[in-house]
């Protein structure tokens, strides 16, 4: 076990590459038998699962983007791209949809990559014997550990239905579980209760493999790698779609209570007129991100705010506008609104003026170097862990205790805010935390997976210059297209027995 946490110097590197769950090494690479010899390698091993995440397909775009374009938190504009018009329209969402395959495959590159190092690791053990390098090779597949355990926990919240109970659960369809790189594993999806207990075991080892030692007393907030507190961030969110809420208080209480993250003020300023709440996304610099995807001007992945603005020194051209419901959330008082919204007329023709999303409008670092809406995705963030606790709190009986926590986000997040924030009973608590959850998450990704496990449909009405085709639609509570299709590819697959969602059909 690693008793102490470092972080290592992080080299350049590529590692593997793959587009589907059962996809290797090409035949021209390095051999499985020959690759992995050494410390050095594992850490350069590490450095390629951390280069996958940031794929455009995942944080940076897709994976992000695709959950809450689907749902009721933007519209589409007349004279727009089209750009994911599929996945706003709901309706034409298909097997084939190559937005979601690249999603599917992204993740499952993530494992293929954690499962390499980890099938080879051992040879590297056992020739190792001094005490900081097994310290070393503890942390990097900790590290692994928790990357499968996220990769997986995001393809069971796209491609699988709500976890109701572990009765429920266990004749459910779950997803394809790897946990060897070269293997004879069937090509068959597991149950939703196994799928779960996968991420929930890879997250107890590496919990135990990033254990921090007690007298440590650095910084964890801020970074791109994983630590003891990134496990229990994500924890406590899988516990809370699992409705385990104990477990979802422990574990998330945990991160709050560590004192190693302080949610960012939206009156306290960094610098004249920046508040710590703006930087963090205007900088991507904060001291409540728990674990963010690490870019450099060098080294980024994809453009996440593009389609929110298409600026070109010019004119903008958003392909998609905030929600109108969405915005009347935030009252006067609350600072995040001014923080991710800016009214602009727009380039268009019919010269729509809207309050625009400048939150993915780049890190200024980025656009200094004409490089535009690239932000670092903030995956797990403080905030997040607040509004867990609160909402576990609320389906444990505990209203008092859920006011506390949106307390402590709104008194962060306004221009002043009273001393309490009051909940009523359990359905008006869970009317406070849903619409918290839209103001403190929007278009991080959440959504979708929000209304269904809430169990509820969502509607569109059109508004100014939105498009007709998408616009108006009614969708019910737990529509079979709340859990994504599985791509057509993997059922057709030589030797799959991969079986299809409702939305399949």
């Amino acid at each position: 076990m690693i008793k102490k946490f470092r972080l290592y110097i992080m080299l350049a590197a590529v590692m593997l590459s793959a587009t589907s769950c059962l996809d290797k090494l090409p035949e021209d690479e390095v051999p499985f038998d020959q690759a992995i010899q050494t410390v050095d390698d594992v850490n350069l091993a590490v450095i390629g699962i951390y280069d996958a995440y940031k794929s455009k397909y995942l944080y940076s775009g897709n994976l992000t983007l695709l959950p809450d374009l689907q749902t009721d938190l933007v519209y589409g504009i007349n004279g727009n791209t089209n750009i994911y018009g599929d996945i706003w329209r709901w309706k034409d969402i298909l097997a084939t949809n190559t937005d979601i395959e690249a999603v599917y495959g992204s993740l499952y590159e993530v494992i293929n990559r954690c499962n390499f190092l980890l099938d080879r690791v051992d040879n590297v053990r056992k020739n190792t014997t001094d005490d900081t390098a097994l310290d070393k090779l503890d942390q990097c597949c900790g590290e692994a550990y928790f990357a499968r355990a996220l990769a997986y926990s995001e393809l069971i919240k796209l491609f699988c239905k709500a976890y109701e109970s572990d009765e429920d659960a266990t004749n459910q369809l779950g997803v394809i579980l790897s946990q060897h790189y070269r293997g004879d594993e069937e090509m068959k999806r597991s149950s939703l209760k196994d799928s779960y207990q996968f991420v929930l075991d890879d997250l107890d080892r590496a919990a135990d493999l990033l254990e921090l030692e007690e007298d440590f007393s650095g910084a964890l907030y801020d970074t791109p790698y994983f630590n003891e507190y990134t496990v229990y961030a994500l924890r406590a969110r899988v516990a809370l779609y699992m409705k385990k809420w104990d477990e979802a208080i422990k574990y998330s209480t945990k991160v709050i209570e560590s004192g190693y993250y302080t949610l960012s003020s939206c009156t306290q300023q960094i610098s004249s007129g920046i508040s710590y709440y703006k930087y963090m996304w205007t900088n991507d610099h904060s001291t409540e991100a728990i674990w963010k995807v690490g870019f450099t001007i060098n080294s980024y992945g994809g453009r996440l705010g593009t389609i929110f603005a298409n600026y070109d020194y010019t004119t903008l051209r958003p392909d998609y506008v905030p929600a109108k419901w969405a915005i009347n959330l935030y009252d006067a008082n609350d600072l995040r609104a001014s923080t991710f919204f800016q009214s602009f007329t727009t380039g268009y023709s019919h010269g729509l003026t809207w309050p625009l999303l400048i939150k993915y409008f780049g890190n200024e670092e980025f656009t200094n170097y004409k490089i535009l809406h690239v932000t670092m995705p903030k995956v797990l963030r403080l905030s997040e862990q607040y509004l867990i606790r609160a909402e576990a709190y609320v389906q444990s009986g505990k209203t008092a205790e859920a006011g506390k926590d949106i307390t402590a986000i709104r008194a962060a997040r306004y221009a002043t805010y009273g001393g309490s924030t009051p909940m009523g009973d359990k359905e008006n608590a869970m009317k406070v935390i849903e619409e918290e959850r839209v103001k403190e998450l929007y278009m991080e990704g959440f959504r979708l997976q929000d209304l269904k496990r809430w169990h509820k449909g969502f509607k569109r009405e059109p508004q100014d210059q939105s498009l007709s085709n998408g616009s108006s639609l009614k969708v019910e509570a737990d529509d079979p297209m709340f859990v994504w299709p599985i791509p057509q590819h993997e059922l057709d697959a030589p030797g799959s027995e991969v079986e299809p969602n409702e939305s399949n059909k």
